[in-house]
């Protein structure tokens, strides 16, 4: 691995090839303007990084200076020398071919303008440092955190990001993540899909596997979110700096106030949870977060699907629940199905979360995102009488006798459990309907 210095070297002299014409006089003219003296190896270097780049990487600035590095340590020490570096010139950076129409921003200042930022805000909030992994106090954080009781697993942990943080990255969601296309086979946080989508994908199927990935957001480190920006055409600094306004990394102090789980069967995936949010990863609360995780997960998703066609099996995605359906070959070969799925999801950056696999055949209530698909779309019959019996109580003793959990506007999420009930099921959502409008309000 290249030493400290010559990594500072191969930076500077990356930077000034970028920044001019892309011919052999103008590189070593520019090296020569940067270096004090001007080393006799600065001709065939230049000729080394033309035959290698025949078009100037002007969005792959760190990678220039990657093969630079590794150019001046395969040459002879008394030519390599040790130069002084006496100027530094920016570099001319440009976007690569854009698939998606997302906005042009070909270096880091364009991105501050772009969102009204000076670049000191933008550096502050990138946090590319890491600073918010051991900031004790909360005013010099970007995210307030919480967590939540989860059944089955360890607690779910929240990173709510501040209002200027989370201003942006919903700027950034719809001006940028937006434009970039999900697989087909999602359906969560994707527009024109939703969980009834995904459910009515495998109605009426002999058999419906659904496994579930541990700590989807988690699990898509920053390396992965890079990627995302880069693929989409953004020179490396921006890429870098729109991953770090991306993600985060969790306070030492805030995960050691996680209760560790008693049961012992959750304790490894307590502590895997643990290792994930240490380092920079998807923040579950960030309005970003949804719409890379589907991103990341574009690969899973195709191969997934091309597993799926090739056994005559329908595959689906909605969030973290993978779902497949298909006739009663899934049902005999559904164990060594599952090894393969679990297999592909750890070649992708996922795991598995074994413990909530469920296979549910014709004969048992098949259940999809919480809706029930086993000849058409409908909603569980327990949930559909708790929520009658909500209505009844409601229309006899008074809505606030029955809004026990103290929701704000009990009335807009009445209306709402009931227009999801009718969205599955018609003559159940209007029988709702005429039970709610018996409600006198004014009790």
């Amino acid at each position: 691995m290249p030493d400290r210095r010559t990594r500072h070297l191969s930076r500077c002299l990356a930077d000034a090839f970028l920044a001019g014409a892309w011919n052999e006089d103008g590189l070593v003219a520019r090296a020569r303007q940067v270096l004090a003296p001007g080393p006799t190896w600065i001709p065939p270097l230049a000729r080394r990084v033309l035959d290698a780049y025949h078009r100037p990487p002007a969005d792959r600035p760190r990678e220039l200076a990657a093969f630079i590095a590794f150019a001046l340590e395969r040459t002879p020490s008394p030519e390599y020398g040790r130069p002084a570096i006496r100027r530094w010139l920016l570099p001319e950076l440009a976007m690569a071919r854009r698939r998606w129409p997302v906005p042009e921003l070909s270096s880091v200042g364009a991105l501050a303008r772009h969102l009204d930022l000076g670049e000191g805000d933008l550096a502050w909030l990138a946090d590319a440092r890491g600073l918010e992994r051991t900031a004790d106090d909360e005013r010099l954080r970007h995210y307030r955190y919480m967590w939540l009781p989860r059944p089955g697993g360890p607690p779910r942990v929240i990173e709510r990001p501040k209002a200027r943080l989370k201003e942006i990255q919903r700027q950034l969601l719809h001006e940028v993540l937006d434009r970039i296309p999900a697989h087909d086979a999602a359906h969560g946080f994707t527009r024109g899909r939703s969980a009834r989508t995904h459910a009515a994908a495998h109605t009426g199927r002999h058999v419906v596997m659904r496994l579930d990935l541990e700590d989807f957001f988690a699990s898509v480190a920053a390396g992965r979110v890079f990627g995302i920006f880069r693929t989409a055409g953004y020179p490396e600094p921006v890429a870098h700096a729109l991953t770090a306004l991306t993600t985060n990394a969790v306070p030492v102090d805030e995960w050691a106030a996680v209760p560790r789980p008693a049961a012992a069967a959750l304790v490894g995936a307590h502590h895997r949870l643990g290792r994930r949010l240490a380092t920079p990863h998807l923040p579950q609360g960030a309005p970003t977060s949804p719409a890379l995780a589907n991103l990341a997960a574009f690969a899973l998703d195709r191969r997934l699907s091309g597993l799926a066609a090739a056994l005559d099996l329908t595959y689906t995605r909605y969030a973290d629940d993978l779902t497949l359906s298909g006739g009663r070959r899934l049902g005999r070969e559904a164990g060594r199905l599952g090894t393969a799925i679990a297999a592909i999801a750890r070649e992708e950056g996922f795991r598995v979360n074994d413990r909530k696999s469920t296979l549910a055949t014709r004969g048992r209530r098949q259940l999809v995102c919480g809706i029930v698909v086993n000849d058409r779309l409908n909603v569980a019959r327990t949930e559909y009488d708790l929520l009658k019996a909500i209505l009844h109580n409601a229309a006899r003793s008074g809505p606030a006798h029955e809004n026990r959990a103290g929701v704000p506007d009990f009335r807009a999420h009445l209306l709402g459990r009931i227009a999801w009930v009718q969205s599955l099921h018609p003559a159940r959502g209007a029988k709702l309907r005429s039970q709610f409008a018996r409600i006198d309000w004014e009790k």
